[in-house]
């Protein structure tokens, strides 16, 4: 399924930025900055093609969460998919709406995009502050025949409660006993070395500016900043690029129907072409919706990126959702999203 939509790519889109902030919105969504180019997108062309709005504010997964059962907002968005009990809880319901792959950044003299390597447990060491310096062994061990500096690491991560944070420091538990036993994982940790960047936005934007730095970004950011992205060795043992390929083989065997509200975790997946740190992001909405027209204004959204937006997902390389799995998220539209009168929203 997911060659078959590698294959629906357009040559003739290009990457437009779009300010969302300056237009008035008929629907608002706030949350996850890993997704925010792509809906940004969705929604300018929706917007070209509709006449209707949508205002997606860029403030993290966890500013997401709040906001959407604070109900200050159409709908959040989060990379880290909320547990089932806290759905309950809320009486919310969770779809997956896009897949991506977060990539370590670096900007070290002379290093060129996708040629450096590393694998999980050196990049664990180096966010734990145990490989200080570019020409540590460990690093050259991976990179025979490439210069590097004698330079002090400087580690960027994020600042705001975060499901790019969420699905990053999931890999490094998986990849490293040390860093599940002293730091976890979660949106938000506490960071054993380095400093904060707010949102993908300024993790992107610190290493740009910081000589010998190294950060983690959603790929789109990494591409848009010019930033020199690096190879990853993944459970197989290979050393694999980030692209929607790579991204598309770790999600291939994805099981979304037994995840609770398809909360699928897709990072160390196994397979020779996977990329390691691949996650879905997903979108929150009620179940009971005291603003009905509103609510189906967002399923009207999200029903139209799935039918039209593949190509610019792709070309900002996201992988789309399987048909598949839209089709299942439809049937949980129907069934449970519900107006104050009991009436489905979603017909």
């Amino acid at each position: 399924m997911f060659t078959r939509l590698l294959t629906r790519v357009s040559a003739g889109i290009a990457i437009a930025g779009f300010s969302m902030a300056a237009v008035a919105a008929d629907i608002t969504g706030a949350g996850a900055s890993f997704p925010y180019p792509i809906y940004a997108k969705w929604a300018a062309a929706y917007n070209k093609e509709t006449g209707n709005r949508v205002n997606y504010q860029s403030i993290g997964s966890g500013g997401g969460q709040q906001q959407i059962i604070a109900k200050t907002v159409d709908f959040g968005a989060s990379d880290d998919p909320m547990k089932a009990q806290d759905l309950e809880k809320n009486n919310l319901f969770q779809f997956p709406a896009i897949v991506g792959g977060t990539v370590p950044v670096v900007n070290v003299a002379g290093i060129e995009p996708g040629q450096l390597k590393l694998s999980g447990p050196v990049l664990a060491d180096i966010f734990l502050g145990k490989i200080k310096k570019w020409d540590d062994p460990a690093i050259a061990k991976l990179n025979e025949g490439l210069k590097l500096p004698s330079a002090s690491i400087i580690v960027v991560h994020r600042s705001d409660g975060s499901g790019t944070t969420f699905g990053w420091t999931n890999y490094l538990s998986k990849v490293s006993p040390e860093w599940k036993d002293t730091v976890g994982e979660g949106k938000a940790v506490k960071w054993p070395t380095g400093q904060g960047g707010k949102g993908n936005e300024g993790v992107a934007a610190y290493v740009r500016q910081l000589k010998n730095s190294i950060g983690y970004v959603e790929y789109a950011y990494a591409k848009q900043n010019k930033l020199a992205w690096t190879q990853l060795q993944n459970k197989d043992g290979q050393f694999v690029q980030p692209s929607v390929e790579t991204f598309s083989a770790a999600a291939a065997n994805a099981d979304w129907k037994s995840a609770p509200g398809m909360g699928v975790i897709l990072t160390d997946e196994p397979g020779a072409d996977s990329w390691p740190v691949t996650s879905a992001s997903f979108i929150l909405v009620h179940k009971a919706q005291d603003k009905p027209e509103s609510a189906k204004e967002v399923l009207a959204f999200f029903d139209w990126a799935f039918k039209n937006g593949d190509e610019m997902a792709i070309e900002l390389d996201y992988v789309p959702m399987p048909d598949e799995v839209v089709a299942q998220i439809h049937e949980g539209w129907k069934n449970e999203i519900k107006a104050a009168d009991g009436a489905a929203i979603w017909k």
